[in-house]
């Protein structure tokens, strides 16, 4: 089992990247026990898990990382990024807001699972070996990533735009899941009349 949330600079190999790519294999983990799990208490305590986990993790690369190799690693891929991180914080607003309840609950992780997973695969084939190529003390970078870590944990997170897109709407702009609840079946719409079942 991976040590979750671990901030302690004393036990950690401190490398900014071998920090990422722990931080991705404690989220594919969590992912891993969400879809072999079969009791909701336990799934929810998972989502929970991995959405702070994922909160953690943006955090510190928005702040930290992803500055720090931008120029290097090319605006293509960073804006890419960026983008990615964009539809993964409104999965989790949505997921947050929802509070383990829905239909669409456990179908909005999986998507979310899928998305990350995604993520995680162009991060460490494409961005993390070009940001190696950079002369740059990764430790030190890693060891303001984890205070940074510890300083979200203590103090919570600050309000992100996707939440307040989220809080505006109370879930009710999902759109495409609100509309599958609402919509009845085309069948169910078009009742034949007496007339055309006589013919």
């Amino acid at each position: 089992m991976f040590d979750f949330f671990n901030t302690d600079t004393s036990k950690t190999n401190t490398n900014a990247i071998d920090l990422l790519k722990a931080d991705h294999d404690n989220v594919k983990e969590l992912f891993d026990q969400f879809k072999k799990s079969e009791n909701a208490r336990a799934r929810k305590k998972l989502v929970r898990q991995a959405l702070t986990e994922l909160k953690l993790h943006a955090a510190v690369e928005e702040e930290i990382f992803y500055p720090a190799v931008r120029a290097h690693v090319g605006k293509d891929l960073m804006n890419e990024a960026d983008e990615e991180h964009h539809v993964a914080k409104l999965l989790i607003a949505e997921l947050e807001d929802a509070q383990g309840h829905g239909d669409h609950f456990d179908a909005k992780f999986t998507v979310l699972s899928e998305n990350v997973r995604h993520h995680i695969k162009e991060e460490e084939d494409e961005m993390l070996p070009k940001a190696k190529e950079l002369k740059m003390d990764f430790d030190k970078l890693g060891e303001k990533m984890l205070a940074r870590k510890t300083q979200l944990l203590e103090k919570g997170f600050p309000s992100v735009g996707e939440e307040k897109m989220v809080a505006a709407t109370h879930s009710k702009g999902d759109s495409p899941a609100l509309a599958a609840r609402r919509k009845k079946p085309a069948n169910a719409r078009a009742k034949p009349s007496k007339t055309a079942k006589r013919k």
